[in-house]
């Protein structure tokens, strides 16, 4: 095995040699290159065609930098951005939730503890807006893990972002008797060698990296973060970003707005065409009497308006661009006619449907589209379909970006002691990552899931202590996660202790005294039954 720049975690986990062989190398969602090594000197094998997919990926990239800088897909990518990374100056963009982890208490701890140390490293909550708009644009994002290697139980020590242009991640397979190792690969036809050794690593140029040459740093890929889009080209393995399929419809709103800005310009003024008669005359001598009649009545007298001076500028031609054609004898002799200017300058149609269509292939709803539509502020029922999806879309966007803060966080419990590889696959199927939302959208449909709860509650509120315990009511009712439920009970403790809150046994202490005494028979009434008070009240009676 190479020695790779970089620190590798033990990969090693328990029950890897129970499993048999596969006819099939594993799926990953790495999108890493498959290249075969050994065998002509070491140089890559490209099971595609190599001439259209030499720089592929650092072309596209530069293409999908370029796509943003547009302003109607910036405005698109703006939108999704903003609704992906929310959050005030003084609240976090995200926070970890932990509710359905199976761990203790001190455990819980420590994982929120380094959660917070990789959003410090990240510098998340100042720049979280430029991280996400960066991987949304690019497709994939690369941060470099930096480590003491004197002291490795520190965890990571800083994270420093890597150009994708100039790094990608490769595996190789050692070519086995048949040639390739690969199964049905090339030189392989038999499938001999089903299951191949393999070796992933990050290779590094700071010139860029085209196509599949092997020149560069090889870095050993625990010491590397890599986040992408999940969108790939299945023909060739190649990470695609959510800009990809809008490339089309962004170069047809190019091109139709520089059509119409080249229409309005050559059809905007009115022209004038002069007929010339020019009798019998020969050729020569009518093209000599035509440049005459131009000569003779071209603009002279040209307005300075920077100067404020009139100027005699014959040698120029004309803005109008007149139309001279000469005409023969028998014609209708000299005439002047007029060319009308564009008749339907005003109209937009083309370029809002292309523009409709940008949104449509970036996911944005194509009312945002429109700056004087009116923002809705009534009931969730009242939200529009496009809204529905465009929130759903940002929530897999979500989803897939928190890979980030999964990597991140796994190098940092390991390396710290906190848990094992193999404890961390079992941790990280149950680690949620909540973002703050400002969507008025999601909010209304939170109010609302809140109210019809709260109306549930009720109705179940006298079978509580008989059929459904509180416990079970507040989890499976309210839907409160354990951080709620523990910070509630928490703060309910402190708020009986200062008065401000009446416990429940003391609740219905209270409504066992009401009850006592409206049982209890009322004191009658002296005057009414003929006793002087004084003689009542001195205990006479």
């Amino acid at each position: 095995m190479a020695q790779l720049f970089g620190y590798s975690l033990d990969r090693k986990k328990k029950g890897s040699l129970a499993k048999g062989p596969s006819f099939v190398r594993k799926d990953s969602e790495d999108a890493a290159e498959p290249i075969v090594a050994g065998g002509y000197f070491g140089q890559y094998v490209d099971f595609g065609d190599k001439e259209s997919s030499k720089g592929t990926e650092m072309d596209l990239i530069g293409r999908y930098r370029e796509m943003s800088l547009h302003p109607e897909a910036d405005a698109a990518i703006n939108d999704v951005v903003n609704e992906a990374i929310a959050g005030e100056l003084d609240d976090h963009p995200i926070d970890l939730e932990l509710s359905n982890l199976q761990a203790s208490d001190t455990l819980k701890k420590r994982i929120r503890e380094e959660f917070e140390n990789v959003l410090s490293l990240l510098d998340f909550d100042r720049r979280a807006y430029d991280i996400f708009r960066r991987w949304y644009i690019d497709g994939r994002l690369f941060y470099h893990k930096m480590i003491n290697p004197d002291k490795p139980s520190e965890g990571i020590t800083e994270l420093r972002y890597i150009d994708p242009r100039k790094i990608k991640k490769v595996v190789e397979f050692d070519r086995g008797k048949g040639g390739s190792g690969l199964a049905n690969g090339p030189g392989d036809p038999q499938g001999e060698s089903l299951v191949p050794k393999s070796l992933e690593y990050y290779i590094y140029a700071p010139k860029g990296l085209r196509g599949f040459e092997n020149k560069g740093v090889k870095i050993a890929p625990d010491a590397i973060c890599y986040v992408h889009s999940g969108k790939r080209d299945m023909n060739r393995n190649i990470v695609l970003s959510h800009l990809h399929k809008a490339i089309k419809a962004l170069n047809q709103l190019r091109m139709i707005e520089d059509s119409l800005v080249i229409y309005r310009l050559s059809r905007a003024p009115e022209r004038r065409i002069f007929y010339i008669d020019v009798g019998n005359l020969p050729k020569q001598k009518a093209e000599q009497y035509l440049r005459e009649v131009m000569s003779r009545y071209r603009n002279k007298l040209v307005y300075n308006a920077d100067t404020g001076e009139i100027r005699d500028d014959k040698k120029f031609m004309s803005m109008l661009e007149d139309f001279w054609l000469p005409r023969r004898e028998g014609g209708r002799g000299t005439e002047i006619s007029t060319l009308p200017g564009g008749q339907n300058l005003g109209e937009l149609e083309d370029v809002k449907y292309f523009q409709k269509k940008l949104y449509r292939a970036l996911n944005v709803p194509e009312s945002r589209l429109e700056s004087d539509s009116s923002f809705n502020l009534g009931r969730s029922a009242e939200i529009t379909r496009d809204e529905v999806k465009f929130q759903k879309f940002i929530v897999r966007l979500r989803k897939r970006f928190s890979d980030l803060f999964n990597d991140l966080l796994k190098t940092q419990l390991v390396l710290k002691g906190v848990c094992t590889l193999e404890e961390w696959d079992d941790m990280k199927e149950h680690i949620q990552y909540d973002y703050v939302a400002d969507n008025y959208f999601s909010e209304l449909k939170a109010q609302e899931i809140l109210t019809e709860r709260m109306a549930l509650l009720q109705q179940m509120d006298p079978y509580a202590g008989k059929y459904f315990s509180l416990e079970y009511l507040r989890r499976q009712i309210l839907r409160q996660t354990e951080m709620e439920f523990n910070e509630i009970d928490k703060q309910m403790d402190e708020e009986m202790k200062s008065g401000q809150l009446v416990s429940p046994v003391q609740m219905q202490q209270l409504e066992l005294q009401q009850m006592e005494m409206a049982l209890q028979p009322p004191e009658p009434d002296p005057a009414q039954q003929g006793i002087d008070p004084a003689d009542y009240e001195q205990g006479n009676i």
